[in-house]
């Protein structure tokens, strides 16, 4: 009987197991809360009050919070977020001290893209595995209104720029917003298709730091499936998905002359795949019970939930002096409490009942 099926918080040993029997093994640790752009589903265009530097981890403390998560709690993959991973001088020393400790270690990150075409070599050098790079506009006008700033030209060269160095596969995420970039749905997946790189669309989340978040406005996986399917054909990716929050869906073209066809028997005489898309649909078909991953924020705060309104403090039991043992119990406590989901698939429109978390995303790290 295991200690999720008795009752009884994990012994040593047993990795960050919770008390419905999901075991994380998928690490996403923030190493900062500033960003350079101000994306609308994200941050306030103004006033955001940054971590003092005294109240981020250090590189020397990420390290060996990473060290306690591989050797003594079973973590098998790691993903660098922000805010903005690149706006952090060390970046490049500590992902190869990283990479130098932990050589089979994944070692991902997700970024905006706005200095990665200078930085991707170096990167790749260090030892970063791969990038996810948020892209929601091809266009400059809604991409400079969506993020408050006029870099799409820095991103789309940071894109190619990891893709040439072998940071893939190169995964981009759009966020449509209604009214603002929904429209351009099928043109980003073509865009994406045409040069190896696979899309993933995410709803909107209640992650948003001025809280204007409603149902009612977001985007849903049918209405992006329902976008899509207007030029091409979906049809569900073989690949096991293994606790990975994108639903992929292998694409076709919707080719005239093929409305006869049925999506479900037929799909193969739409033609051969292009390639695939992922649907991040983590609002209105939730995932959370095969959830594998554990948070860890900038100032070394324990999230067992992206929703979650409780934290422990793991950092400061680092710098109280704390050993690797006593580093590794708090966090199998913490993640022991984790809940069974996040709840806002079983309420209203406007999610009444759903209580936001005060950190906003870039305060979290996706």
């Amino acid at each position: 009987m295991t200690s999720a099926q008795n009752g009884r918080p994990p012994d040593a040993g047993s990795g960050l197991l919770d008390r419905f029997g999901r075991l994380a093994t998928d690490m996403r640790l923030s190493l900062t809360d500033k960003c350079n752009l101000r994306c609308t589903y994200c941050m306030p265009a103004e006033g955001l009050q940054w971590l003092t530097k005294q109240a981020v981890m250090s590189a020397d403390e990420i390290i060996r919070i990473v060290r306690v998560g591989v050797q003594h709690l079973g973590i098998r993959e790691l993903r660098l977020t922000g805010g903005e991973p690149l706006v952090r001088q060390d970046l490049i020393q500590i992902i190869s001290k990283l990479r130098n400790n932990h050589p089979a270690l994944p070692i991902s990150m997700t970024t905006n893209g706005v200095g990665l075409a200078k930085k991707a070599a170096p990167l790749k050098a260090a030892g970063l595995t791969r990038v996810n790079v948020s892209l929601d506009s091809l266009h400059e006008e809604t991409f400079s209104r969506l993020t408050r700033r006029p870099f799409l030209d820095h991103v789309l060269a940071g894109v190619d720029a990891a893709f040439d160095v072998g940071l893939g596969p190169v995964k981009l995420n759009a966020v449509l917003m209604r009214g603002i970039n929904d429209a351009e749905a099928p043109t980003l997946l073509e865009w994406a298709l045409e040069r190896g790189y696979e899309l993933r669309f995410i709803e909107q989340m209640p992650l948003d730091a001025d809280h204007g978040w409603t149902r009612r406005d977001m985007i849903t996986a049918v209405e992006i499936r329902d976008l899509l399917s207007r030029d091409f054909v979906l049809s569900p990716n073989a690949q096991s998905r293994e606790g990975a929050p994108a639903e992929r869906f292998d694409v076709r073209r919707r080719a005239v002359g093929t409305d006869h066809l049925r999506e479900g028997k037929d799909v193969a005489a739409f033609g051969p795949t292009l390639g695939t898309v992922g649907i991040i649909a983590s609002v209105t078909e939730p995932f959370c019970s095969d959830c594998r991953r554990t948070r860890i924020t900038a100032e070394g705060k324990i999230m067992s939930c992206l929703f979650s309104r409780e934290e422990s403090d793991l950092l400061g039991t680092l710098r109280a002096g704390g050993s690797d043992e006593d580093i590794a119990l708090q966090w199998q406590n913490a993640m022991w409490l984790k809940p069974r989901a996040h709840g806002m698939d079983h309420v209203g429109l406007d999610a009444p009942d759903f209580v936001q978390p005060e950190r906003s995303m870039s305060a979290i790290g996706g």
